[in-house]
């Protein structure tokens, strides 16, 4: 817990570097398990913890701060399922708090900021937990929607988007004219009674249910098939202006007012307060009603109403100064652990599991949490017959926080096996874990192969969950990962659950997977350390899965993203004779990943550029410049960095460019480099829309 660390302040320079080099490294990679890969480790509060405490160590060690940091980075890449376009404004995020002391520190901050005699407004709203999207309307018309990826670029998916009723194609004018520019934020979301619906038809046609309305939400608006969205029961709230040309409002009430009439559905009780105890007793009563409502929220978002303070008062890289999320606690319940059993997964880590007594958390039965590790189990001293609190960390992935009640006569600790359950091999340590070496042997780790190749960011095999991989093993009819694509639908009406339309549809959907996209096929692969950011960089740089599979360590190593210890990996995964020969069964299948056009011919690559020091405009604007035209940037310099643009009082940086010979400009040489290639600072599209 960071409370448990001492104030930053009675650290001296050499641990506080390194505990902010610690919290970074594990902030980015929960940061990229969240925001990329949909499957978070920590809960939000424990999140907002580690990111609380760097941002203290940073404020009391300025010469901490780092471009690298999260606490100046905005979320996660976008995936490139889709193009990728840029948002019209940025779409930040939002410093947060679970506590009142925090509200009435930020309303204070407010007072200061707008000065005496001067009353705050603040506009309240619920914190929807959906999936955000950007709306951009030219003259009244819905020419684009955009997912929030990275906050200052995402997915265009206004195919889908349009599917959804409650999005006005064209602003109703009746009241208010429509402006020339229009970009509206708000939130995708599926209502808790429909997703309990929609999870029931996924299970009953053999499909992984999804673990919450907002992965439900968030999945069904990159479908690359818009039909299948329209099929889902969804709907889009708005909540925010982003940009506005042709219309002008000095509060953000009045641009609230304009929304609603210009057509859009609003979240409920959106109201305005003036003080911290107004907010607080908002929050409390939402709180109060949060399980009687019919979609997530967790939390309530406080806004400076008025526009121009806010302007005043402008944002960091990572979130507004003039907003706060004031968000619930996770929601707990009580209940016994009845007994705790171990899980092989996918890599052969055995897990403990335990098996709850039945609890509703937040709408949702809660019958089984993982315990994650025997570290775990062991510090938080868990038995089974234990009454434990648990929790939904960020209301989605269930968790034991505690025991409750220490009973005296409480069952034996329990012990982690020495043997693999399911295949007998004896396991080894491997940190904090236990795992079975037998990856070709066990039928375990078998059934979880089976069900990642198919998963939805794999190759996404409708009909190939956990129930059916199981079958498929325990009857033999699938004893290595090949033989999927031999399996018949005679031979599946065999099995428990399956008649002939299910047996035929599955088949065809292991056939229609054929020819993947080579992203897709290298995550199916499960290839260490390569989740859907790093197989869709491999995939951009390679263009093919043979390039890939005979790529060295230091061809890998040439691509953003990827280190050494990541290179190793991959190619110990391609050295390995047992995984050629599975990857080899597979392709002799007939299944042919798609190769991908390089785009060297269309952006050059110009080359790595690190950024130092004050320039004349935002760094991310000159950063953003250098990308669009083939160039790259990243926070730190090494013998990789093609020229580092230094601007005034620049620091280590300039240095180590220095030391390693890597040419130094100031911005004017920059600039004249930019507009040698074509380039400028101002963003008129990419050069496939200025071809066009």
């Amino acid at each position: 817990m960071t409370s448990s660390r001492p104030d930053p302040s009675k650290l001296d320079m050499d641990q506080a570097r390194e505990e902010a080099e610690g919290l970074r490294e594990a902030l980015n990679r929960h940061n990229y398990l969240y925001h990329v890969e949909a499957r978070p480790e920590i809960g939000d509060a424990e999140y907002d913890g580690l990111f609380r405490r760097l941002q203290a160590l940073e404020e009391a060690y300025p010469e901490l701060a780092s471009p690298e940091s999260p606490t100046h980075r905005v979320g996660a890449p976008p995936q490139d399922s889709f193009k990728t376009v840029e948002h019209v404004a940025p779409m930040l995020s939002l410093d947060s708090s679970e506590k009142r002391e925090d509200v009435r520190r930020f309303d204070e901050r407010m007072r200061k900021a707008l000065g005496t005699g001067v009353e705050p407004v603040y506009l309240l709203e619920p914190k929807l937990d959906g999936a955000s999207i950007e709306l951009v309307y030219e003259d009244g018309v819905l020419i684009r929607a955009v997912t929030r990826g990275n906050g200052r670029q995402g997915e265009q998916v206004t195919e889908n988007i349009r599917t959804i009723p409650t999005v006005p194609l064209r602003l109703r004018t009746e009241k208010r004219s429509a402006p020339s520019l229009l970009s509206l934020r708000g939130e995708v979301l599926m209502y808790i009674s429909d997703f309990a619906d929609f999870n029931a038809g996924l299970v009953e046609s053999g499909q992984e249910p999804y673990a919450s309305p907002r992965n439900s939400a968030a999945g069904a608006i990159r479908q690359l098939d818009s039909r299948s969205t329209a099929e889902r029961k969804l709907d889009v709230l708005v909540y925010d202006i982003l940009a506005v040309e042709g219309a002008s409002f000095a509060t953000d009430s009045a641009g609230i007012d304009a929304i609603r009439e210009w057509g859009f559905r609003l979240p409920e009780r959106i109201l305005t307060a003036t003080t911290a105890d107004e907010i607080i007793e908002y929050h409390t009563a939402f709180e109060a009603d949060r399980d009687a409502l019919d979609y997530e929220i967790d939390g309530v978002v406080i806004k400076l109403d008025d526009l121009s303070a806010r302007r005043a008062m402008g944002s960091t890289s990572h979130h507004p100064r003039w907003a706060l999320a004031f968000k619930f606690p996770p929601r707990q319940e009580v209940t016994v652990i009845e007994a705790i059993d171990i899980q092989v997964g996918r890599t052969g880590v055995l897990t403990p599991v335990a098996w709850l007594r039945p609890v509703v958390v937040g709408g949702v039965t809660v019958s089984r949490a993982s315990l994650h590790n025997r570290e775990e189990l062991r510090r938080k001293d868990l038995r089974v017959g234990d009454t434990v609190r648990i929790q939904r960390a960020g209301d989605v992935i269930p968790q034991v926080v505690e025991v409750v009640d220490h009973r005296e006569d409480r069952a034996d600790p329990f012990e982690m096996p020495s043997e693999c359950p399911v295949c007998g091999t004896e396991v080894y340590e491997d940190g904090p874990r236990l795992r079975c070496p037998n990856r070709f042997g066990c039928t375990a780790q078998l059934k979880e192969r089976i069900v990642h190749f198919g998963s939805r960011a794999a190759l996404d095999i409708e009909g190939l969950g956990s129930e059916t991989a199981a079958l498929l093993v325990d009857r033999e009819l699938v004893t290595r990962l090949a033989h999927l694509f031999d399996v018949r639908a005679n031979q599946l009406m065999e099995l428990e659950g399956f008649a002939e339309k299910s047996a035929t549809a599955l088949v065809a959907a292991i056939e229609a997977k054929k020819k993947p996209d080579l992203d897709r096929f290298l995550i199916a692969l499960g290839i260490p350390e390569v989740g859907v950011t790093v197989a869709r960089s491999l995939a951009d740089a390679f263009g093919s899965f043979e390039a890939i599979r005979s790529a060295t360590a230091e061809e890998l190593e040439s691509i953003d993203g990827i280190g050494p210890r990541m290179s190793e990996a991959i190619t110990d995964f391609f050295r390995d004779d047992r995984n050629i020969e599975a990857i080899d069964d597979v392709l002799a299948r007939g299944v042919e990943p798609r190769t991908v056009e390089l785009k060297g011919a269309a952006l050059p690559d110009l080359g790595t550029a690190v950024f130092t020091g004050t320039i004349p405009v935002p760094r991310v604007v000159a950063e953003d410049a250098w990308r669009r035209i083939g160039g790259k940037t990243t926070g730190a310099v090494s013998k990789k960095t093609d020229f580092l643009v230094a601007g005034e009082n620049a620091g280590s940086k300039l240095s180590k460019a220095e030391k390693l010979g890597v040419p130094v400009l100031d911005f004017d040489a920059f600039l004249a480099k930019l507009e040698e290639h074509g380039g400028s600072l101002e963003d008129d599209g990419s050069p496939e829309e200025r071809a066009n």
